[in-house]
């Protein structure tokens, strides 16, 4: 691991920060209506009563009365600082908002992540270890299925069926650790089905290799040359998929959150984006790119740890 190659992948991810924070910024700016006009009409749907006179005051204290490019590398400054300014609906500090709702986001996804790498693993395995060739395209046949359905009707059939017919889960709600697992499942089940798909492939790969055969020719069982041998090796394009798709586990509580009915960063960018509350939601996709870059970092890491063959110009490109 060089110095060299570390340095180039923190650079790239400060690009991708600084992308994201700019995107974001350029879409808020195209939309058509005022967040100001917003918080004064108390929501998209009201109307403002507010005189020409109060509504120039707020922009000037929020710093919206000033030419674009000035705003923006106000904010850029600001943001590399870890400042955020305040939201324009609530008054409240970005980053204390943030703070205050990613605790639940951050149990969701943990437990969600958890939930697909073991779906994705039963899938690997069951589609590439029995021997009845029957049962092997039945689970490989999960994965497209899984990918195909639509993350909010998911949520709303577990709902329906495990809290509604079965009681067995509550539907809504932050309470305990029964409240997190229909909406972990919900976001797992996509992720889940295509680390599965991504390992059975290589593990199928894997399998035709020439140390298989040795491993055999020495009297190395089924089980062994699966867990031992084969797996190790079949892992890193699973990784990169795990890895890509842990970042967007907070796009996907958006959703998820929305149909649970939970507090978290969900629900925040879903009322930030609603009001065009600027500072706050540009907070929350700084967030997101963080997430992103810093697991695919990790894993761009681990590369050479789980096979060594794998340099550190490799693991790069791969990523």
């Amino acid at each position: 691991m060089t110095l060299l190659y570390l340095g180039r992948r923190l650079a790239q991810a400060v690009f991708v920060l600084w992308a994201a924070f700019t995107l974001g910024y350029g879409v808020l700016y195209l939309l058509p209506s005022d967040p100001v006009e917003i918080m004064l009409a108390g929501g998209t749907s009201g109307e403002s009563s507010a005189t020409p006179e109060q509504v120039a005051a707020l922009k000037a204290e929020f710093g919206l009365d000033q030419p674009l490019p000035v705003q923006y590398a106000k904010a850029l400054w600001s943001a590399a600082h870890g400042d955020f300014g305040h939201s324009v609906q609530t008054g409240a500090s970005v980053s204390d908002s943030i703070l205050e709702a990613l605790p639940e986001t951050l149990k969701l996804t943990g437990l969600a992540f958890v939930f697909s790498l073991a779906f994705g693993l039963l899938v690997a395995f069951g589609g590439t270890y029995p021997r009845w060739p029957a049962v092997r395209q039945a689970v490989l046949a999960i994965p497209p299925l899984a990918v195909s359905l639509p993350t909010f009707w998911v949520g709303l059939m577990l709902v329906q069926v495990v809290s509604f017919q079965w009681r067995l889960l509550p539907a809504i709600g932050n309470e305990g650790f029964e409240s997190l697992v229909l909406p972990s499942l919900t976001l797992a089940i996509p992720i889940g089905a295509l680390i599965g798909q991504v390992l059975a492939r290589s593990i199928l790969t894997a399998l035709e290799e020439p140390y298989v055969e040795t491993a055999r020719a020495k009297g190395a069982g089924r089980a062994r040359i699966h867990l031992r041998h084969v797996l190790r090796n079949a892992s890193i394009p699973a990784m990169t998929v795990a890895a890509a798709w842990a970042g967007q586990l907070l796009a996907g509580s958006v959703v998820v959150e929305t149909v649970y009915s939970r507090s978290g960063i969900g629900r925040l960018v879903v009322d930030a984006v609603g009001t065009q509350d600027i500072p706050l939601v540009q907070g929350l996709v700084v967030l997101s790119a963080v997430a992103f870059v810093s697991v695919n970092l990790l894993v761009d890491l681990l590369y050479p740890l789980v096979d060594p063959r794998v340099t550190t110009s490799r693991a790069g490109v791969a990523a």
